[in-house]
């Protein structure tokens, strides 16, 4: 298939529909100048390329390398109907580029008048100033600024102008990621550059370093012997983790099969898991709407799961295997998938897992029935805030969860109350 940019930049639905459904494909990928796809639906009109990808998980509020987001662009090529699309999925309507101008500023200069006053209507601040102390009201012809400043003041804004103020240094800007990394699969364990180890965990140990000069984590998965059979395996069962076409789901990036050491590697994530955002100290608040907001994410990951056939087998969901991305957005983490020759017979999370899924081979349960006892779990975790039967060791928790529920099974074919 063509260049998938050249495929949104000429408005080719069909192909880019076919493109995202392949889950190796990254939706949220950037260009040479980290134009994602869908900053270029957006400068280009392609109104239903941009639905497509909202509705796929695109990153809104993603920026080019001159600070652009979708809606600079939408807003000074005059595509109104995609301003307002990108306005009700929460774009940040102030947000400044790299020479301090807003979406307002585009509009404004360009003449766009109908998206400016949209945009004055729906927040965009008229005293905000560029590098050059010129707000979007200087930036207007004289018609246009004297409109838009009689709705500012309407709505009650304060037009004193605000200077500009350079924030880069805080690199709280989301660009838009770099396509290569979709696009690997093995790599030399020599490309890695590791730093500290931020975690060990019953599966392996956790590094914190840089690849390709993106942030990631790598996992060297913690085995006794590794034999040629399990690297063979490894090899096998990677390709089915590389899911990047869906917003809640942290797709494994590549591996490193060299043994004695297998390494998993995936992107880092600046809060990790959501068990840590929950019970740790992050300083992040989670209150009912951002609890929701996990548990929506968690399931609209776990949805996109299900409808793979095979499903991936061996994956607990656990606030332990969600990772909470830089805008506070939960993903299920792939890395954290469970390989067939790895750890065979133990269970470690049993306070999340379903009753079958602790008693049985997975081949003899619904995987599907035993992850919604798991996401029953995640919310009441979210609700109590409490970590799921802290007080039991997990062989009392997993021989308790299976005695409970015998007992109520018991109690309901005997028709007792």
């Amino acid at each position: 298939m063509e260049d998938i940019f050249t495929q949104v930049r000429e408005g080719n639905a069909f192909h880019v529909r076919v493109w995202l459904d392949n889950t190796e494909n990254d939706l949220n990928q950037g260009d040479d100048h980290r134009f994602s796809l869908l900053h270029w639906a957006a400068r280009e009109g392609r109104t239903n390329i941009v639905d497509m990808l909202i509705a796929r998980g695109a990153r809104i509020n993603a920026t080019n390398m001159g600070d652009d987001t979708a809606l600079h662009l939408a807003a000074s090529h005059g595509h109104r109907d995609i301003v307002m699309m990108l306005l009700h999925n929460k774009a940040n309507i102030n947000a400044v580029n790299e020479h301090g101008n807003t979406p307002l500023h585009y509009a404004a200069f360009w003449g766009k008048d109908q998206i400016a006053e949209d945009l004055v209507n729906n927040g965009a601040i008229v005293g905000i100033c560029n590098k050059f102390n010129e707000s979007p009201l200087e930036k207007a012809k004289p018609k246009l600024g004297s409109m838009l400043k009689e709705r500012a003041l309407q709505l009650g804004q304060d037009l004193q102008k605000i200077p500009f103020k350079d924030r880069s240094w805080l690199g709280y800007k989301t660009r838009s990621r770099d396509a290569l990394l979709s696009r690997h699969t093995g790599i030399d364990i020599k490309q890695l550059n590791l730093s500290n180890q931020v975690a060990v965990t019953h599966s392996g140990e956790m590094y914190r370093g840089q690849w390709e000069g993106n942030d990631i984590v790598a996992k060297i998965l913690s085995i006794r012997e590794c034999t040629l059979r399990m690297s063979r395996d490894f090899q096998e069962e990677i390709p089915r983790l590389r899911i990047f076409n869906h917003p809640n789901v942290l797709p494994v990036l590549a591996c490193c099969n060299q043994p004695p050491d297998l390494v998993v590697i995936s992107q880092f994530m600046p809060y990790g898991s959501l068990f840590n955002v929950l019970h740790g100290e992050t300083g992040i608040v989670v209150d009912q709407n951002q609890a929701l907001r996990f548990a929506i994410d968690i399931a609209r990951g776990m949805e996109f799961l299900h409808t793979l056939e095979p499903m991936i087998p061996d994956l607990v969901i656990t606030s332990k295997h969600i990772m909470i991305d830089e805008d506070l957005s939960a993903r299920i983490n792939m890395a954290d998938y469970k390989f067939s020759f790895h750890e065979k017979g133990k269970l470690f999370s049993p306070a999340w897992m379903a009753p079958e899924a602790l008693t049985r081979k997975p081949a003899e349960i619904n995987q599907r029935a035993a992850d919604m006892w798991c996401f029953a779990v995640l919310l009441w975790e979210l609700e109590t805030r409490e970590v799921p039967h802290a007080d039991l060791t997990p062989m009392e928790c997993g021989m308790k969860v299976h005695k409970n529920i015998y007992l109520y099974l018991r109690k309901k074919l005997k028709g007792v109350d």
